[in-house]
């Protein structure tokens, strides 16, 4: 029998989790919170993306400690008290049939900035409110950016620590999907490049031992998320940066990322999710339609994995074609996203698939439509979704 090829409104299951299409909202940092406190902004930005439609809804990168922040406004979710509204987002994002999502970040070397519409790319110093970045060296992003303290092997636990409990506070707050941040210049993805990652102990060098230490908090987390939900990594598979006389080894490579896409595999991740660039100003990137696509099918094939794809992709055929071709599993939208919350809906009409409008939308939606069902409760202790 000739099998029927997954599109972009196919469902799509990881563990216990089915995601109702292909279509993920990608975590867009919106520097709005004071003390790392999801707001009103935050559940109306990622709630308007719910009802529009979007299969997987994720929050921007939160933060697992304080100084894991990249601004004084960045989300967290280092204590208790950050529980409860993220708690109101995931439970809204639930009741519209969509899989509530969180990204777990630090920021590392790249952190202590001020808001990119306030000062971009100035410092906040300690004296304003800033506080001391960290990174796997003390060599910092750019002239513009603090300079960085060498976390130690102490530090090194308290990150993994931080990661495991923000994980943790995750499940209570009921999402039913979380993703390592290892892209984008930040504190893991700062280790797993040669070029941000200059240590001569059994966490630099070489490939094995630069990827030592993302391994180790991607562990932490994979322990600490129920196995029956599950965990993905976003990865920059490329620096964009090429060998030369000032850095002979050149930036991280694809070659760098299948490998480590099967070493997360081993681990348990459940998918890569496909991003680039952000690690060293000196990056070259030919930002185009669907630009890193190809990135999100080398790995799909060569690590045998399932991916997502980011990256200038706008049109409902675009998307499309990414998901019936095997080029990647799932597409995440940012921009396009902003620009339109109801895209998913608006791309299932230009694909001739049934679109879920809420019933609150029935009557300006086309034709009469399906009502959409909200997902079942998740037990953390069954491993079970029933309503």
């Amino acid at each position: 029998m000739t099998r029927v090829p997954d599109h972009l409104f196919s469902p799509l299951s990881q563990r216990s989790v089915t995601f109702p299409n292909r279509i993920a909202v990608s975590p867009m940092c919106q520097y709005s919170y004071m003390d790392g406190l999801s707001n009103d902004w935050q559940f109306v930005h990622l709630g308007s993306r719910a009802v529009g439609g979007a299969g997987i809804v994720f929050t921007e990168a939160a933060a697992v400690n304080p100084e894991g922040r990249i601004t004084p406004g960045d989300l967290g979710l280092w204590s208790e008290a950050h529980i409860a509204p993220l708690a109101r987002i995931a439970s809204f994002v639930k009741d519209q049939g969509s899989v509530p999502g969180i990204q777990l970040a630090h920021a590392g070397r790249k952190a202590s900035m001020a808001r990119p519409w306030e000062t971009p790319l100035e410092a906040v110093s300690i004296a304003k409110g800033g506080w001391q970045p960290v990174g796997p060296t003390t060599d910092p992003f750019s002239p513009s950016y603090p300079t960085p303290a060498a976390l130690d092997r102490a530090g090194m636990d308290k990150v993994i620590e931080d990661f495991a409990a923000t994980t943790r506070r995750a499940v209570s707050a009921g999402f039913l999907l979380a993703e390592v941040h290892c892209a984008h210049g930040y504190l893991l993805h700062e280790f797993l490049s040669p070029l941000s990652n200059r240590r001569t102990d059994e966490y630099g060098g070489s490939l094995e031992n630069r990827a030592r230490f993302p391994l180790e908090v991607i562990r932490a987390v994979r322990a600490s998320f129920p196995s029956e939900l599950p965990v993905w990594v976003r990865l920059s598979v490329t620096d964009w940066v090429d060998p030369s006389a000032e850095s002979p080894t050149g930036g991280l490579t694809v070659d760098d990322s299948v490998a480590f896409a099967k070493l997360v595999k081993a681990e348990g991740i459940d998918l890569v999710d496909c991003s680039s660039g952000g690690n060293d100003p000196r990056q070259q990137i030919p930002v185009g339609a669907g630009y890193q696509v190809a990135f999100a099918e080398r790995i799909r094939r060569e690590a045998d994995i399932q991916t997502g794809a980011v990256g200038m992709i706008t049109a409902p055929e675009q998307a499309d074609q990414i998901v019936r071709t095997g080029q990647a599993d799932v597409v995440l939208l940012a921009r396009e996203l902003l620009r339109d919350p109801y895209w998913p809906l608006h791309a299932a009409e230009i694909l001739h698939k049934p679109g879920l409008w809420p019933v609150q939308y029935e009557r300006a939606a086309h034709g009469k439509v399906e009502r959409r069902q909200p997902l079942p409760p998740f037990s953390p202790k069954s491993g079970e979704q029933s309503r």
